[in-house]
């Protein structure tokens, strides 16, 4: 918008308000005016005696100012930062100069002397330009290109196969990863209908721009190859206009590799994870503290460790706690119950098996669980329970750090924690013949004997307490106090199923309380019974009354432990797995007793 104003125009111009013109003229001038107010660009005018002459529309509005505040005054009272004066002073033209005026607009400017013929200066004017939404505009259009260039290298780098189409079903992008998925490369499928690349199926793509609607999981076959493949697919829309649509492909197989192999890691954690330590060991009595400094000292060696106690005294949470607090902590933990799997299904378990070592062995053979726990430790529950032969493998293990598999002629060496634990009288067993003499000795090189709930009453309220904690979290509750009289019947009764008995207690109570109890009473745990315990002392008494002194002290166990088998099968019918339950016992372990005290014909009357 640059150019320079004719003397003849300029002096129209300056005398537009002198009546002596002509009509003509004057209709000139106001042709111009109208010219001048009706254009976008800003301008205005000053004499030789920087005298504002004309302030069109578009200034008033740039500036702020109106033209009755503008027209006949000087430019530096009105606009004291204007160039104007320096460039009639000058007589040089400056084109497209940057200027912020005093009200923030940004404009680009073009200043231009007025000279008549002989070169006399008779004024300056400006035309400029409002670039402030000019500028918005270009920093929007950079930042869509930058967002545009960032999502395209999202797009190209992302593992997941990804398609993009137009309005139309042409593809218009695609990534390298959809290139290794099906095959296709860009000059294959850019401007190519949605349909090129499917093998089976109908397209996704054109489903949905028909439908405006999202589709996820849809089944298709893609590629030369059909390859199966799981879509997702979303409709793009900008400002409620359909502009295409984009789709994300899924590998089929590949799900279902990752989801094997997601189950056998939480196969894998569920077997090796040890999960609890020594401050998950709740007591403060003299019994249990005794026991967490005996199993502390047996995490700082190597030594094998037998657990001892009653069925539910946490004998496992121990063996926990000692391989977290190892040198092999970092390493894996086994679990395995001994009295849970058959006699041949133990044995191929803990030592693995060859391939053909018998009918259904997996190609290949298979490492067993002291393989798998190399490095780590391995915890033996109910140890008692394993059968002689299985015995002496696991003697050897102790001795030579050794397995042979079944089926198997080579020994494999390995490097093992074992953890025992039993709440049978191991000693006794060694006197039945049940149980290796040897191999007790090697594994009660540091015994461990956990004290049962009654022996350690003190801390039957921290472990309720505590336990309270964990079953609000199961069952969503908030119970936080054990009223006075609960608190004393749990202080009476008797616990022969321990700590587990104590939660089981805690947790039937919570079940049958209100939502929005929050204390536990008495009636709440109005189903526990506190005769068991006193029922139990005279029985004791009953039975040491008619116990024959002149038999050896094992000839008097024997029969009194044959009298309490006995009422248990008649009290549960003969119900086996009840009456070993009752008993706490293992149902191997009550069949060895059945056999031993010839009570079996009992169970068949």
């Amino acid at each position: 918008m640059s150019g320079r104003l004719t003397t003849t125009q300029f002096r129209f111009l300056l005398t537009i308000s002198d009546e002596t013109k002509n009509k003509k003229d004057i209709s000139h001038l106001q042709q111009l005016k109208t010219i001048l107010d009706n254009t976008h660009d800003g301008m205005i005018v000053i004499d030789q005696d920087l005298t504002i002459t004309i302030f069109n529309k578009s200034a008033e509005k740039m500036t702020s100012l109106s033209k009755e505040e503008a027209v006949g005054k000087s430019i530096l009272e009105v606009m004291p930062n204007s160039q104007l004066p320096r460039v009639m002073d000058s007589g040089i033209e400056e084109v497209n100069q940057e200027q912020i005026l005093a009200n923030g607009t940004k404009i680009y400017t073009t200043r231009t002397p007025i000279l008549n013929h002989q070169g006399r200066k008779l004024g300056a004017f400006a035309v400029f330009k409002d670039i402030t939404e000019i500028v918005d505009l270009a920093e929007e259009v950079t930042n869509l290109k930058s967002i545009q260039t960032m999502l395209r290298s999202i797009i190209q780098s992302s593992e997941e196969a990804i398609s993009v189409v137009d309005e139309e079903g042409k593809g218009i992008m695609i990534n390298p990863a959809y290139t290794r998925l099906t095959g296709y490369t860009a000059e294959q499928v850019i401007g190519k209908p949605a349909t090129t690349d499917i093998s089976e199926g109908e397209s996704i793509h054109m489903q949905v721009l028909k439908t405006r609607k999202p589709v996820r999981g849809a089944r298709l076959r893609v590629g030369p190859n059909r390859k199966d493949v799981i879509v997702n697919v979303a409709p793009v829309i900008v400002d409620g206009l359909l502009k295409g649509s984009v789709g994300v492909i899924h590998d089929v197989s590949e799900i279902k590799g990752l989801t094997e192999e997601l189950n056998r890691a939480r196969q894998i954690i569920r077997t090796l994870e040890a999960k609890y330590s020594f401050e998950d060991i709740i007591g403060s009595s003299e019994e249990m503290s005794f026991a967490i400094d005996q199993a502390k000292l047996a995490a700082s060696t190597p030594a094998t460790v037998l657990l001892r106690g009653e069925s539910g005294t946490g004998k496992e949470l121990f063996a926990h706690a000692i391989h977290n607090a190892s040198s092999r902590k970092f390493n894996k933990f086994i679990r395995v119950n001994c009295a849970a799997l058959s006699e041949s299904l133990l044995e191929s378990e803990l030592f693995g098996y060859e391939e053909g070592a018998f009918s259904g062995a997996l190609r290949g053979g298979k490492r067993g669980l002291f393989e798998e726990s190399n490095g780590g430790s391995i915890f033996l529950d109910e140890v008692g329970e394993l059968s002689q032969n299985t015995q002496a493998k696991l003697l050897r293990v102790l001795q030579e750090n050794e397995i042979r598999r079944v089926g198997g002629t080579k020994a494999i060496p390995i490097n093992v924690r074992v953890i025992a634990a039993t709440n049978v009288n191991l000693e006794k067993m060694i006197a039945d013949g049940t149980f290796r003499q040897d191999l007790y000795y090697r594994l009660n090189r540091m015994p461990i004997y956990i004290p049962p709930l009654r022996a350690r009453n003190n801390d039957i309220l921290l472990l309720a307490y505590h336990l309270l904690q964990k079953l609000n979290q199961d069952y969503g509750r908030n119970i936080d106090y054990i009223s006075k009289d609960a608190e004393d019947f749990l202080l009476a009764y008797h616990w022969p199923g321990n700590v587990r008995e104590l939660e089981n207690v805690l947790g039937r109570a919570i079940i049958h309380m209100s939502l929005t109890d929050s204390q536990i009473n008495r009636s709440h745990i109005s189903l526990l019974s506190i005769e068991p315990s006193k029922k139990k002392d005279v029985h004791l008494k009953d039975m040491s009354d008619t116990t024959d002194n002149e038999k050896s002290l094992a000839e008097q166990m024997d029969a009194v432990e044959k009298r309490i088998l006995t009422e248990a099968i008649e009290r549960f019918r003969g119900n086996k797995t009840k009456t070993a339950k009752s008993l706490g016992i293992s149902l191997r372990n009550f069949y060895y007793k059945l056999e031993k005290y010839d009570l079996d014909e009992k169970l068949r009357k």
